[in-house]
């Protein structure tokens, strides 16, 4: 073997070592990555957040509009970083209210508990954003709340099956009458 030979072989061996080391760090975690931000686990979570914020009913729930991955594509995409933290800090916050409340973890809560547990959190927003100075930042359950009904009604389901929708609108009416139980438009 000559010099460059095993100089060559030297770089693979180290190539592949480190490749390898990368590659064992990357299996050991429990849940794999979706973005920079999220896992799919906070994904998961999401996604169960916003089908009690918009539950299925004789529509198509949150969930059903893939409302955990619209938010982490929005948090990551046009959140600002300081937004990102106190977002990612929420869910593990919303957990950690649910454990103190229930003694269970928000996954793990009834249909009913989560409900309650999201109306005492919207209060506390609401709070927070009537007193809050110009500069402090957003509660983080308001973010959720505010991505869920975004990602919802703009999605093919929340447009088409909650909302009245017409894919090529006719002429601009002005006054259209409203029938009590009528779906709002989407365009």
């Amino acid at each position: 073997m000559n010099r460059r030979e095993a100089i060559s072989a030297i770089g693979w061996i180290m190539g592949g070592t480190m490749i390898g080391a990368e590659f064992l760090v990357s299996c050991t975690n429990s849940s794999p990555k979706v973005n920079k931000l999220f896992d799919q686990d906070q994904v998961t979570f999401l996604d169960e957040v916003g089908e009690t914020i918009i539950p299925t009913t004789s529509t198509p729930g949150a969930k059903a509009a893939k409302i955990g991955a619209f938010m982490a594509v929005m948090v990551q995409d046009c959140y600002t970083p300081e937004d990102q933290k106190i977002f990612l800090k929420g869910i593990s916050q919303l957990d950690k209210a649910s454990k103190q409340k229930f003694d269970k973890t928000f996954l793990e809560a009834t249909a009913q508990q989560r409900t309650q547990l999201l109306n005492q959190l919207d209060t506390e927003q609401k709070n927070h954003q009537k007193n809050k100075e110009k500069e402090a930042p957003n509660h983080y359950f308001r973010m959720m709340k505010e991505l869920t009904l975004l990602g919802y009604f703009t999605s093919e389901v929340g447009a088409t099956q909650a909302l009245r929708y017409l894919p090529v609108p006719g002429r601009y009416d002005a006054c259209i009458p409203y029938k009590k139980g009528d779906k709002a438009w989407a365009t």
